[in-house]
């Protein structure tokens, strides 16, 4: 964590009816000083949406060589490599080549479409890719130092809550 990196208290239920996980998660994650409101929920929801006891967050946009999110096994092996917006094809072939899934979560939608429709034909060889664009408009204002949030997933929808607000987030397969 960077030294002037805001700090953040969550207490993330989840109930995931897709997968069949329901975990309450109590999380302490830093906020990179040039990293938006909108962007620090759109990596909890990708946590929420991929969670499990093994998945971590990672130094992020301290480190080049880590994505946002992993997965490893007892054995140091990647198992699952989650970033986030728009990275170049660069990183996504040694992503490909170091994880056995990768799994990228793109977040403003004009520069996404316009992002893959330049990757689509260099990524379109990769069996262990996925990338999807999160739909979140308004989460933003959900972020606070503590949070308690409970997240409902069912029928490829997520159902984001905390005391003031609610949002329906949905993800679309590029």
């Amino acid at each position: 964590m960077a030294i002037s990196s805001t700090i953040n208290k969550v207490s993330l239920n989840i109930a995931n009816i897709d997968q069949h996980y329901y975990q309450l998660h109590e999380l302490t994650v830093a906020q990179h000083p040039s990293e938006t409101d909108f962007r620090f929920m759109v990596r909890l929801i990708a946590f929420m949406v991929n969670a499990s006891e093994q998945l971590c967050f990672t130094k992020g946009l301290n480190d080049n060589d880590e994505p946002e999110l992993w997965q490893k096994s007892l054995t140091d092996d990647i198992e699952l490599w989650i970033d986030l917006g728009q990275p170049d094809d660069k990183r996504i072939r040694k992503a490909c080549g170091r994880a056995a899934q990768v799994i990228i979560y793109t977040y403003h939608e004009r520069k996404a479409k316009i992002w893959w429709e330049q990757q689509r034909g260099k990524l379109d060889r990769f069996d262990n890719l996925n990338v999807f664009h999160i739909n979140a408009e308004g989460v933003e204002s959900m972020v606070k130092r503590s949070m308690q949030l409970q997240c409902n997933i069912q029928e490829g929808e997520i159902y984001l809550s905390d005391d003031n607000s609610s949002f329906t987030i949905t993800l679309e397969r590029f």
